[in-house]
């Protein structure tokens, strides 16, 4: 194999190998937005609840 060959090489490998750290570090970042997104949407889901249940105590109130 000729040096420039092996270069080529060596260099496309040092490329996919920074490629994939970079794609690690990135799905790192998005599992911890996920992580987020689905924390704030549980509280909301929770809040929502709460409303809800108002208005069906005041439903019940009414209907009595």
């Amino acid at each position: 194999m000729s040096l420039e060959l092996f270069n080529q090489l060596e260099q496309k490998v040092t490329d996919t190998v920074e490629a994939l750290e970079m794609m690690k570090l990135e799905n790192e970042e998005l599992r911890n937005e996920n992580a987020q997104l689905k924390q704030e949407r549980e509280e909301w889901e929770r809040r929502l609840q709460g409303v809800l249940s108002k208005f069906d105590g005041m439903d019940d109130s009414s209907a009595s």
